[in-house]
């Protein structure tokens, strides 16, 4: 299925360089990229943007990634989202899972790995991939 106009991929993570490579890899791809330095701005931009996913870090100030998924999930439009994290802790993954996290990667992510994993997501939430 060819789509339009490019999929609109929210980046909400603190670390400029994360922000960077990601971002690089994902228009690549051909996919739209906004990014949002912390939690707080993350959901201002998931207001504002209306993305088609969001790629979210854990650890963030202002406000954690946990915190921003609590926040989506109970938005009206369902949004995919993909938790990053260098915390490899279970107890994290669970609450991600348990708030609906659609995939949860181990920081250092390797590129072809992220973008795999974009596509599924995005697959199995219904929307055509860039």
């Amino acid at each position: 299925m060819s789509q339009d106009k490019a999929l609109k991929i929210l980046i909400v993570d603190d670390d400029p360089s994360m922000i960077r490579t990601m971002s690089e890899a994902l228009e690549q791809e051909k996919f739209e990229i906004v990014s949002a330095p912390d939690g707080n701005q993350g959901l201002a931009c998931i207001e504002f943007f209306k993305p088609d996913l969001v790629i979210l870090d854990l650890m963030m100030p202002r406000r954690s990634g946990l915190l921003v998924l609590e926040g989506m999930r109970e938005m009206e439009q369902y949004i995919p989202a993909i938790m990053v994290t260098g915390n490899d802790g279970n107890r994290h993954r669970h609450y991600a899972e348990i708030l609906g996290v659609d995939a949860y990667l181990t920081k250092p992510i390797r590129v072809e790995l992220l973008v795999r994993t974009v596509r599924r997501v995005l697959e199995e939430a219904g929307q055509a991939s860039a």
